[in-house]
């Protein structure tokens, strides 16, 4: 066994299993019964993530790489298959809350069974083999890292119809001022963009291409609760000149009045977060926003959202870092007062683009099952830069390309405005 295949296979193995205790570390809040709520269709129970992100390593790494593997239970290819036509039916999404079986002691027992396994496998592989089996772990590992943010959005949303407001964690949010809004100019011209294709990237990300920017202008930190709240009080979801018509349509549909989770008590705004019920703060970052309601508001303060390629080339050599799921707070806060530059481009919330969610040129998804992962959904939705305060800081990025479709809003989301220069 070479050098370098130890030091490969060592730290493969530590960041699985880190991977995989830090998803059990964010469940150790829940009681039984909280693993098992889904209080819409577009959340899915904590028991569910737990065994869908074990399911993906038993199915892409376990069964065609580990001679001998034995499954668990054959019936969890149906149930904790999420997307994957050319593996085999689904159960339906919307009723995964139905599922009182397996239970939560089973499924814990199902990813013991398959971590025994993937470490026989990493620990047993031959060089041609890691070659081969590296790449679909590492893969594997930042599909649960995106799984780990669910769970967290996920967990909120099915706390907060709950009318207790239970709080996920007792963890105090610190309150500061936000700096002055400031704004950054850029010159344009023709810039590449995408991953470089050094390090881990999804296949969404790349080839990396050149791209042609205008002039623009893009705002130094994200928009304010105080700031968003002025919106709400000029009578921003009142008013049909300032939404996109099918952003018009759904606020009337919905009754939408104010961001998911902002409720008016005794005459001010609270706000639900997993440290429970809190007075607005106006200086944090406004979040759980759809597309349309950050277009809404970039249009009524006279600004647009950046495309997608202008935060990218913004963000060109901005150190990592910032208010993401390390930090234990799961909510956006404001970062002080003092500091230049572009602020938290990292963590906080997702910042919604103008861009649509596309292939880019040259794009061709991988073979076989796995070529399912991103390349089937880039259709109606528009995409997210910039990490949130649930994602974990190894997995985020300037080039992720995260998407959502333009109604979703239980996603820590918000915005940061742009203009033409």
């Amino acid at each position: 066994m070479s050098t370098t295949r130890q030091i490969d296979v060592a730290q493969l193995v530590t960041a699985y299993t880190a991977t995989r205790q830090a998803t059990e570390q964010l469940c150790a809040p829940l009681v039984t019964e909280d693993y098992v709520i889904q209080a819409m269709p577009d959340v899915s129970p904590t028991k569910w993530h737990i065994a869908h992100v074990t399911w993906f390593f038993e199915t892409f790494l376990l069964k065609p790489h580990l001679p001998g593997y034995e499954p668990i239970d054959p019936q969890y290819d149906y149930l904790f298959n999420s997307y994957y036509n050319a593996i085999g039916p689904q159960y339906d999404r919307p009723s995964r809350g139905l599922l009182s079986r397996p239970t939560v002691a089973e499924v814990y027992a199902y990813r013991a069974h398959v971590d025994r396994a993937m470490l026989v496998l990493l620990e047993g592989a031959s060089e041609a083999q890691m070659a081969e089996v590296g790449p679909a772990v590492t893969l594997g590992i930042n599909h649960e890292q995106q799984h780990q943010e669910l769970l967290l959005t996920d967990i909120k949303y099915n706390l907060s119809i709950n009318p207790l407001r239970p709080a996920y964690h007792g963890v105090e949010l610190p309150r500061r001022r936000s700096a002055p809004l400031a704004w950054h100019d850029h010159d344009g011209g023709t810039v590449e963009v995408g991953h470089d294709g050094s390090g881990f990237s999804f296949d969404n990300e790349s080839p990396r291409h050149e791209a042609l920017l205008q002039p623009y202008r893009i705002a130094s930190r994200p928009v304010t609760c105080g700031e968003y709240a002025a919106f709400v009080d000029d009578g921003g979801y009142t008013r049909p000149d300032l939404w996109l018509s099918a952003g018009w349509g759904t606020v009337q549909a919905e009754g939408w009045e104010a961001p998911l989770y902002w409720e008016r008590i005794d005459g001010g705004w609270w706000v639900f977060t997993l440290s429970g019920m809190l007075r607005l703060d106006e200086h944090a970052p406004v979040c759980h926003l759809s597309y349309v309601e950050a277009d809404a508001y970039a249009r009524w303060a006279g600004k647009r959202l950046p495309t997608e390629q202008e935060w990218e080339h913004a963000a060109a050599g901005a150190p990592l870092g910032g208010n993401l799921a390390e930090s234990g707070l799961f909510q956006p806060v404001a970062p002080g007062e003092n500091g230049a530059g572009l602020r938290q481009l990292y963590g906080d919330v997702w910042e919604w683009t103008q861009s649509a969610y596309l292939a880019y040129p040259g794009f061709a998804p991988p073979a076989g099952a796995l070529g399912e992962y991103n390349g089937k959904f880039m259709v109606g939705q528009m995409v997210l830069r910039g990490g949130s305060c649930v994602t974990p800081e190894s997995h985020i990025r300037a080039t992720y390309r995260n998407f959502f479709h333009p109604a979703d809003r239980w996603q820590f989301q918000g915005l940061r405005l742009a203009a033409d220069a």
